[in-house]
């Protein structure tokens, strides 16, 4: 795929949940069409999608049949087997590549990735068994969290260690999956930075957002930040940085800390993210499209704010709120169409809005 899609292509989506969802319904307005391949039931993409595959990502026959009837393949998420990218990949140009799928499935392989970019990220050692860990948090010498090195996402997979004598069952936790052990890392906020690059090497970055997490769940995302501008530079940077070493075509989320001595990567997402969610009632171009128009081969939009926005995911027990939501002046509400409601399931989301004067 060398030139831009015309109206009327197809993008295929591997994963068919919420972020999904909103990518349909960006590629429509451009007038693409989207092809969502889901090996679940009643996945909330089906609802706005052109056409929807229901089939698992071990099925060749299906990924087959699904590479050759779309123009390009995305995804949602980044857990996709390699078996089935290496399928898709025969027949179509999958965006964003593989270098950086391959990179952020694997949290030893990203932090690695990272600083060998020069940037700053939290202390971690590679845990394989018991000893590698308790050897890791005699060299930390503080506080530590154990994670899964794949799989892992809103605080899953992971097991905070305060003292040494909680390595035990920290490493039981994990089950026997290979590990990484992070040191703590003092920081005054969470910031995300939501950039794209296209597939010209062209970048565009949308302001800094600052995150609140509960539970290890993203809870609520503010633009603009109470940051400094030159940090708030310094984070877009960080962030084209990282595009640019990826060769990477799409949206990319980058989360940092802030901490007395700069910036530090937390983790990459090679896909649109949740706390770029604020950017559907904040900017006329939001993440969504911006995806779609990057990996459609279209220019970016330059993804200027017009407004101030919190935006606050709606987990579980939060959808008893809607009538009131639904009556706040300023407030609008992205809901997922998901049937069932659990706790610590997001549900939706709403962007609280107060436009630029």
């Amino acid at each position: 795929m060398t030139e831009p899609l015309s109206t009327g292509a197809t993008i295929g989506i591997l994963g068919g949940g919420q972020l999904g969802r909103m990518l349909c319904v960006a590629a429509s307005r451009l007038g693409l069409r989207c092809h969502v391949f889901e090996p679940g039931a009643n996945p909330p993409a089906a609802d706005v999608a052109h056409t929807v595959t229901r089939a698992s990502y071990e099925d060749a026959e299906a990924l087959r049949a699904f590479a050759a009837a779309v123009d390009v393949v995305t995804y949602e998420f980044e857990n996709i087997p390699t078996s089935a990218l290496d399928v898709i990949e025969e027949i179509v140009t999958i965006r964003p590549g593989r270098t950086a799928l391959s990179t952020s499935q694997d949290r030893l392989t990203e932090k690695d990735f990272l600083t060998g970019l020069g940037l700053k990220t939290a202390p971690y050692a590679a845990i394989s068994d018991l000893a590698s860990l308790r050897s890791a948090l005699a060299d930390l010498a503080s506080p530590g969290i154990l994670k899964t090195r794949r799989f892992g996402y809103d605080g899953k997979g992971q097991a905070r260690i305060l003292t040494p004598d909680q390595a035990d069952a920290a490493h039981a936790d994990m089950a026997g999956a290979p590990a990484l052990l992070e040191g703590f890392i003092e920081f005054s906020a969470e910031i995300s930075v939501i950039a794209a690059r296209g597939p010209d090497g062209s970048v565009a970055c949308f302001d800094p957002g600052e995150n609140v997490h509960e539970d290890g769940i993203l809870r609520r995302t503010t633009v603009p930040t109470s940051l400094p501008a030159a940090l708030r530079t310094d984070a877009v940077l960080i962030a084209a940085r990282i595009l640019n070493a990826l060769d990477y075509v799409g949206v990319l989320g980058v989360e940092l800390f802030v901490t007395t001595g700069g910036l530090v990567v937390n983790e990459i997402a090679p896909r649109v993210h949740n706390s770029g969610h604020w950017t559907q009632n904040g900017c006329t171009i939001d993440q969504f499209e911006q995806h779609i128009r990057a990996v459609a081969g279209w220019p970016l939009g330059d993804g200027q704010r017009h407004a101030d926005v919190t935006m606050e995911n709606l987990i579980g027990d939060d959808m008893a709120r809607l009538p009131a939501l639904a009556a706040t002046p300023g407030a609008a509400l992205h809901l997922y169409g998901k049937a069932e409601t659990r706790p610590g399931r997001k549900m939706g989301h709403v962007n609280h809005v107060t436009p630029l004067s």
